[in-house]
Order: structure tokens, then C-alpha cells, then sequence
């Protein structure tokens, strides 16, 4: 059996949540979870044609066009703008989480931008290009892809890999209530999600040792040290600030690069690397003693550009 589960940067949650039922039920014994995308060479053969960035296909009464709303980046930045407004965050605030990222990436071979450190005075003399999103705090484009084998906990006693477990998952939506209150612009959808998960889990935001917090920008991951408990919101840059999301700091955050770094498999990116963290495989970049690690996925919007996204939790741990 094959089929398809589209909903952004929260696809490969909601693969996982699919996927436990299905093995629950008993209708499957294993069951793969596979993404791929070639959008580098869609963007190249765009450029050849004229075309800047992706040639995205807009939802019938899309009506973000004519006030400027031209690419993810466009709307994002209504997040990153919002923060700054109401919390007084500042662009170095969003240069130290690229800075992170890139520092995370040097220690990992198959980064992107494995080997390009970045200072806070290059992120700041980069390019504007929606304000106040700078380059930097863009997240890479690629060709790539990535598999999965999901099982039951009594089958993969005895596999060739140290199983990891799916310790608990969750769903958030930003139209249950964000959007009405129109708190979307400075919130993910991650209430919901993390209620969800952490529950199942048993945990607390406490007894996690490292996450994968989905960063197509700057803002994402900023919102999401506020929106997790790590900190009080609009205390998220000063949090992010000092190396402490960084190698070296006391919350390993995107271990990987990230989305902003490595590579743009959608959460599926910072799946693999809590993957290879808890079974102690991720070479110099690793988390000692990881035990408990957070996955998370923002995306799929419902109305654009209004922001009406999913946000996706996703609890792993050690057998």
C-alpha cells in the first residue's frame, strides 16, 4: 500500500502518527517513510526561465500577491517583524541562531554549508532580502532524500540497529485558536502539539537533552525556545544569545545545521539527527549522554498569507 501526507514541514509527524496506527492495527508488519525533493534544480531551471527562488503554485483566492507576499520568505517575515515590535528583539538576536547553526554544521560532513562559519558581522552586512530577514536567515535549498523503517518495539529487538523509540507525538493547529486571536504572527501552533506529546511521553520540557526545532528561519526557532517553555515570551533572543543553543552550550539545539545549514528535508532533517544522536553515531557533534530528544515541524498552511499552520511534536528516545 502507498499514499501520500502533505501538510508542509509537519508531513513526516503525521507519517509517524500514521504509520503507528497502521502497525498498531496489525494491517502492516513494517512500513516505510520516504521524502524527497529536487527543489535546487527546480529553483536552477526557474532562474534559467526568469524566475527568482521557487515557482510555487498558489491556492485558488490566494490574495497576499499584490501587497507584496511573493515567497515563503515574504510571509515568514511577518513573524520575525511581529517579535520585534511587541518584544523589542533585535536582528543580532536572529544572527546568533544562524551563527549556531553554522557552528553545528562544521561539525557535520554532510552539511551544506559544512566548513562556512559565519560572524555576527558577516550575518549583519548580508543582503536584506525581505525585511528584516537577512540571507542568513534563510534556510538552504537542495536535491535530496531519506527513508525511514518504522516497526513494532518486539520486531526491532533484534535488528542490526539499536532501535529508537517514538516515545510520543502531537498535533497543533494555529486556526483552533491562534489566528482568531490573531497571535499567529508571534506563536507557533505548539500548545496543542506539545500537550500531546509530552503527555504520551511522560516528560517535561526538562528532560530533554537536545531538539531539532524546525528552522526554515531565524524566527522559527526563536519562537519556539518561547513557545516550548524554555524561556518566557519575547525572552527568546536574549536566550539564544551567548552560545547557549550552540557546540559547547548547555541546550543543543539543531545538531545537525538544521534547515538553516545542512539540509532542507523538511523535519525529516532533524529526524535523521535525533536518530543518530540516540544511538551515539553522530561523530564529533555528539550530545553526551542523550537520552530524550524533541523533533518538532511547523508548515501547511491552510490560508495564506495568513499563517494558519500546523505545528508538529515528536518525542524520541533510547530503548
Amino acid at each position: 500500500m502507498f499514499f501520500q501526507i502533505s501538510r508542509g514541514g509537519t508531513a513526516g509527524i503525521l507519517g509517524i502518527v500514521a504509520a503507528s496506527k497502521f502497525l498498531e492495527l496489525g494491517i502492516a508488519n513494517y512500513v516505510v517513510l520516504a521524502y524527497g525533493t529536487k527543489d535546487w534544480s527546480r529553483s536552477r531551471a526557474g532562474k534559467a526561465s526568469g524566475i527568482t527562488g521557487l515557482n510555487m503554485i498558489e491556492k485558488q483566492g490566494y490574495w497576499g500577491k499584490p501587497f507584496g507576499d511573493l515567497t515563503a520568505v515574504s510571509h515568514h517575515s511577518f513573524f520575525a517583524s511581529r517579535h520585534m515590535h511587541e518584544y523589542g528583539t533585535k536582528s543580532v538576536h536572529f544572527g546568533n541562531i544562524a551563527i549556531a547553526a553554522r557552528e553545528w554544521a562544521a561539525l557535520n560532513p554532510l552539511a551544506q554549508l559544512h566548513g562556512r562559519q559565519l560572524s555576527q558581522d558577516e550575518y549583519l552586512n548580508s543582503p536584506t532580502i525581505v525585511d528584516p530577514y537577512r540571507l542568513h536567515d534563510m534556510c538552504v535549498v537542495n536535491d535530496g532524500a531519506m527513508a525511514f523503517v518504522l516497526t513494532t518495539a518486539d520486531r526491532a529487538a533484534d535488528l542490526r540497529q539499536p532501535p529508537v523509540m517514538v516515545m510520543g507525538a502531537g498535533v497543533g493547529e494555529a486556526m483552533e485558536r491562534l489566528w482568531w486571536e490573531k497571535a499567529n504572527y508571534t506563536q507557533l501552533a505548539v500548545d496543542t502539539a506539545k500537550r500531546a506529546a509530552f503527555r504520551e511521553a511522560d516528560i517535561e520540557i526538562g528532560d530533554v537533552d537536545f531538539a531539532g526545532l524546525y528552522d526554515c528561519f531565524t524566527g522559527e526557532v526563536l519562537f519556539q525556545l518561547e513557545d516550548y517553555g524554555w524561556c518566557k515570551k519575547g525572552e527568546g533572543g536574549d536566550f539564544a544569545s551567548g552560545g547557549r543553543i550552540a557546540p559547547g552550550g548547555s541546550l543543543p539545539i539543531n545538531t545537525s545545521g538544521g534547515l538553516l545549514a545542512a539540509y532542507h528535508l523538511g523535519e525529516l532533517t532533524h529526524l535523521s539527527e535525533a536518530i543518530l544522536q540516540l544511538r551515539n553515531q553522530a561523530g564529533d557533534r555528539q550530545v553526551k549522554g542523550a537520552r530524550v530528544g524533541l523533533v518538532t515541524g511547523h508548515g501547511g498552511e491552510i490560508l495564506s498569507p495568513g499563517m494558519c499552520s500546523t505545528h508538529g511534536t515528536l518525542v524520541l528516545g533510547r530503548s
